[in-house]
């Protein structure tokens, strides 16, 4: 029943289409939307809108918590509906047009968007769309797969329209936990002193009288595309299991190791589904999203509770989840991102953070965001928040990929999101690198022996070789250094001798 979702009164008189109320969406509005990494976003009023704004030339400035389910973000794009996104998405259509230039992109770190909000660095939330399962007897908001910055812009908007889910079940309430902080420099300390700890509310308050509109949806979250653990991401699992194995033997960590973090995507699902096989026991997470080896270690009685903003799994996994809810209950909760991803408890808790890049090269730095340093991949995230901040910073990636043509280690990345200063572990499916109390020159040769696919071994050892020739703490030859991403684009290899006659057009060739 209906009544059962939708408790005050006062928001019965507001029952709406979904297309009437994306009419209450404006030209020019900066619109706040839930949604972390296809979970817990809209549903019905911004792909109404999107349809809207194709017919009547209308554009928007979105901010979400990540990125949107079901192509919302990709309609919007095609139907030239965004003037401006952020701080992340996922989208191949949106991701065309944001690097033909014609909508801008602003890539931010996942912890930044609210407190920016709160301190009035970016623009005011004119209305705020923001799914739930249901609406308490005050008018408060209960989420459902997601948190996000659904709290920020609920409480910063001036005009809300409520999205409730009805294929989330009822019982989904009671897994969040909810703190909007005070604006700096009278915040309080955020007390999460385990991974279970509450320090909230199991819903998100807000003005009953910015509620606009109420639509009522029926739809699950777009499912996450997981793929099964290949000979690479299993060879880069077995490399992280063997250190942790190390850690344990030297006395650095326990068999529980400590909370771990990792990012989305088929790389790090795998891995975390490496400790399925392994001696680790009594694990926890604090991470931004939990996919299905989250659930799988937890079945398997490996974890004992996990952390996130969102809940982001296969069609498989999300049945199996609903299905057996109370298996699942007391084992997880879900927060606002600036806390999720919060560098206070990131560095209080002491997180492992496993997180995927595009490239690395052989001093540290890595590139999480841009193929051939101009093409915007997807976004940072939450890969800096944690890399920064974390016990362990650990970086992923195969070491080649496009049959060879590509090497994900390179003597320098074409763009920077993390420097050296804030990576600790860089693994391939060739090896591991521990850079911890290495110099840059020994940073280098230790990647080189450990990470570098064998058909590029040469190659980098002597442009290594070449670039000690010329000095330098961080010794480089600046005339060479981008030269494998010239070659890819010149000649569709970087492979420096190996010519592209045979090859496809280079413009097929990206790093995805």
């Amino acid at each position: 029943m209906k009544d059962n979702r939708l408790l005050f009164d006062k928001y019965k008189s507001k029952i709406f289409s979904a297309d009437k109320a994306a009419k209450l969406i404006r030209n020019g509005d900066v619109v706040g939307v839930s949604g972390f990494t296809k979970a817990g976003d809209s549903k019905a009023v911004l792909p109404a809108f999107a349809e809207r704004a194709g017919e009547e030339n209308l554009q928007i400035t979105l901010i979400t918590g990540a990125s949107l389910g079901y192509n919302t973000d990709g309609a919007l794009a095609t139907n030239h509906a965004l003037a401006k996104r952020m701080p992340f998405q996922a989208d191949s259509t949106l991701r065309k047009e944001i690097n033909a230039g014609n909508i801008l992109y602003i890539d931010q770190h996942l912890s930044e968007t609210a407190e920016q909000l709160h301190n009035g660095d970016l623009p005011k939330i004119n209305i705020a769309i923001v799914e739930a399962i249901g609406v308490t007897e005050e008018g408060y908001l209960i989420p459902t797969t997601s948190v996000g910055n659904s709290a920020t812009f609920l409480a910063m908007a001036d005009r809300i329209i409520i999205e409730i889910n009805e294929a989330v079940p009822l019982e989904f309430n009671g897994v969040h936990d909810i703190k909007l902080q005070k604006k700096s420099p009278n915040r309080e300390i955020l007390e999460v002193t385990s991974c279970e700890t509450r320090v909230g509310d199991t819903y998100i308050k807000l003005d009953p009288n910015k509620v606009e509109a109420i639509v009522y949806t029926n739809k699950p979250d777009a499912p996450a595309r997981i793929a099964d653990p290949d000979k690479k991401t299993i060879s880069i699992a077995k490399h992280l299991m063997q250190f942790f194995e190390k850690e344990v033997e030297e006395g650095k960590l326990t068999k529980s190791l400590l909370p771990l973090q990792a990012g989305i995507g088929k790389i790090a699902n795998a891995v975390l589904a490496g400790f399925l096989n392994s001696p680790f026991e009594d694990l926890k997470m604090y991470s931004e999203v939990l996919q299905d080896s989250t659930f799988q270690l937890i079945d398997a009685g490996k974890m004992n509770f996990a952390s996130a903003s969102s809940i982001t799994v296969s069609e498989e996994c999300y049945a199996n989840f609903i299905k057996n809810f109370k298996n699942y209950k007391d084992k997880i909760v879900l927060r606002p991102q600036n806390i999720s991803n919060s560098a206070e408890v990131i560095r209080r808790l002491g997180i492992i953070a496993i997180n995927t890049a595009i490239e690395f090269d052989i001093y540290g730095n890595v590139n999480s965001t841009h193929l051939t340093g101009t093409r915007m991949m997807n976004g940072i995230g939450g890969s800096g928040d944690f890399a920064r901040n974390a016990h362990l910073s650990i970086f992923v990636c195969p070491s080649i990929s496009k049959e060879g043509r590509i090497s994900h280690v390179v003597p320098m990345v074409s763009h920077t999101d993390h420097t050296e200063h804030d990576v600790d572990i860089l693994v391939t499916d060739q090896g591991l690198a521990d850079l911890r109390n290495l110099a840059p020159r020994e940073r280098a040769q230790k990647i080189i022996d450990n990470c570098v696919h064998p058909a590029y071994k040469e190659q980098m050892q002597s442009y290594f070789d070449r670039a000690k020739l010329k000095q330098g703490h961080t010794p480089h030859i600046l005339q060479e250094a981008f030269s494998w991403h010239t070659s890819l684009d010149e000649e569709g290899t970087m492979q420096l001798q190996t010519k592209a006659e045979s090859l496809v057009s280079k413009k097929d060739f990206s790093f995805s």
